[in-house]
């Protein structure tokens, strides 16, 4: 958990609750979502807490969500850029059916090489087909190979938030009409709110503008239905309707 600082407010940059109780995020956590969390998401979550930069990952509670909503609306075949060590991404493994996929995109193979071994020995490994480097490229070559448009049923976002944008403009072709886009971080650590000369950590102060940017678009693109959730650190999902 965060440390507190006045009045009991998160300090804590990198918090994946936006609750201004860690008590009460704490219940949450005690009671609904590690009860219940699967054997191999509790390993690779406490494995992920020994990393450097396990602030990238995905929360427990946003896991479960994530879960849940995958089997909610039926998905079959998803796509995740930006894994980091696979939490989200074994989560929604857990959610397909035997059949479906996940086309998983990140950067960093060795970091998704942490995860690996749990997701094989959960026997979900073969749902996977990961590909190391910069999603656009290989968005631009779906979208001009032409058999990919619509295919997708949901697609989760938890990358790079200065190509957000650029992103959805690719993805909003590739998801299907009725199916999800979610974007992750959109509340960005509650920076959206703070005024021009709050004290924030130079990245989060760097992606902010970014995250703005990206909230008003979704707002304003009539090719989807939004919902914004402050779960983790804000995730918005966007339902395609044209």
């Amino acid at each position: 958990m965060a440390s507190n600082g006045e009045n009991g407010r998160h300090q804590e940059v990198g918090h994946k609750s936006l609750l201004q109780s860690d008590a009460l995020y704490q219940y949450i956590l005690e009671t609904s979502v590690y009860p219940r969390e699967p054997e191999a998401m509790k390993e690779l979550r406490e494995i992920t807490a020994k990393h450097p930069w396990n602030l990238m990952t995905t929360s427990a509670d946003e896991g479960q969500f994530l879960n849940m909503l995958l089997k909610l609306i039926n998905a079959k075949n998803t796509m995740e850029i930006g894994v980091f060590t696979g939490y989200s991404l074994l989560a929604t493994a857990m959610a397909l059916p035997d059949d479906g996929k996940i086309l998983a995109m990140d950067i960093n193979r060795d970091n998704f090489e942490i995860g690996l071994p749990i997701i094989e020995k959960a026997g979900l490994a073969h749902k996977i087909e990961f590909r190391e480097g910069p999603a656009l490229p290989v968005l631009d070559q779906m979208i001009e190979n032409g058999k990919y448009h619509g295919s997708y049923d949901f697609i989760f976002v938890d990358a790079d938030k200065d190509n957000y944008l650029n992103y959805h403009k690719r993805l909003i072709d590739l998801v299907k009409v009725g199916g999800l886009i979610g974007y992750d971080n959109t509340l960005w650590n509650g920076s959206v709110v703070a005024p021009p000369d709050a004290p924030l950590r130079k990245y989060v102060r760097y992606y902010r503008d970014f995250v703005l940017e990206l909230n008003k678009a979704l707002a304003a693109d009539p090719r989807i239905e939004i919902c914004q959730l402050p779960v983790g650190d804000g995730i918005t999902l966007c339902r395609r309707i044209s």
